[in-house]
């Protein structure tokens, strides 16, 4: 049944003496226990989602804890479908989230050393109801915010993690402001933030387990429309039915309100974005970049000519 599945998603930023072995020892806990997802591990920490059935849930996260270098974990829980990750991927990286502002590749800001301020998503609540000044930075791509997003909240056209220095450039003029940095679970703001103080930015904050945790605290109130996330779900939603909810993603092909995400049936791009089931259907079900194709599945520019490859 599929209310008996479960999926956890977190991260830590703890020093992993070796991240090989460290992996070696998740994959065995993970396959003992069924469980499917996505885990990267570094030098820098872990950063997981998984699913499984919740009794399994539960036993990893006590297998987990067995290691100290684990306890005190912000762990969000939602609600599984049984077949959200298609198989069980857990790699050595050299970051758990890309940045590459260091030459050789290893990330120059540590979260350890430099972050903003948690702010529980109560507190938030607060300041949004009593309207202080302050302004919220979006740290996730252009193509995950577009379903869904903070009211008032800053959106910058993000590609990827690695954009972050540009997004420096759009803020500047809040320097000296009261800014806070979202994301889905916490782990990219961990290093967004501390990129900020790092650049001069002097009263910066991060939402404290990150939307999903706001979201579930407060659904259909401050966040509007859906999360998007990265396994089969595509993106969550608490309450979608509640008449709160609001559809502010939009069609790319149309521009009517939707919620659904299709890949670029172009094989050469194969972007990702919103195409409404009314504009899928007049085309037979294929889905195509409004305008052309820009960008390819490695983030390379695509000629006209093969932006024509169908």
């Amino acid at each position: 049944m599929q209310e008996n599945f479960q999926i956890i998603l977190f991260y830590k930023y703890i020093h992993i003496e070796d991240p090989e072995k460290t992996a070696e020892k998740e994959r065995a806990v993970c396959e003992g226990l069924g469980l499917k997802g996505r885990c990267i591990i570094a030098f820098e920490g872990i950063n997981a989602t998984y699913e499984g059935t919740k009794e399994n849930i539960q036993k990893y996260i006590k297998e987990l804890e067995k290691d100290s270098m684990f306890l005190n974990i912000h762990f969000k829980l939602s609600s599984g479908t049984g077949n959200a990750f298609p198989k069980l991927s857990i790699k050595v990286r050299k970051e758990i989230v890309s940045l590459h502002l260091a030459d050789d590749g290893v990330c120059d800001i540590d979260p350890n050393q430099i972050t903003g301020i948690h702010l529980k998503p109560e507190e938030l609540h607060e300041w949004i109801k009593d309207k202080k000044e302050f302004y919220i930075v979006d740290m996730r791509n252009a193509y995950e915010h577009k379903v869904g997003h903070f009211a008032g909240s800053i959106l910058p056209s993000i590609e990827n993690f690695r954009d972050l220095p540009r997004v420096v450039e759009q803020i500047t003029h809040l320097k000296n402001k009261t800014v806070l940095t979202v994301c889905t679970g916490g782990v990219r703001c961990e290093k967004a933030s501390g990129f900020l103080i790092s650049q001069g930015f002097t009263d910066v904050y991060q939402l404290d387990g990150g939307i999903v945790s706001y979201m579930e605290k407060y659904p259909n109130e401050d966040f509007k429309g859906k999360l998007y996330v990265f396994d089969g779900r595509v993106a969550m939603g608490f309450y979608t039915n509640d008449e709160k909810h609001e559809v502010v993603g939009r069609c790319d092909s149309c521009g009517n309100t939707s919620e659904n995400y299709v890949n670029c049936s172009n094989p050469v791009c194969h972007r990702h974005f919103i195409n409404c089931e009314k504009c899928l259907e007049r085309n037979d079900g294929k889905a195509f970049c409004a305008g052309g194709c820009v960008l390819s599945r490695h983030g390379r520019k695509i000629s006209p000519v093969e932006a024509n490859l169908v």
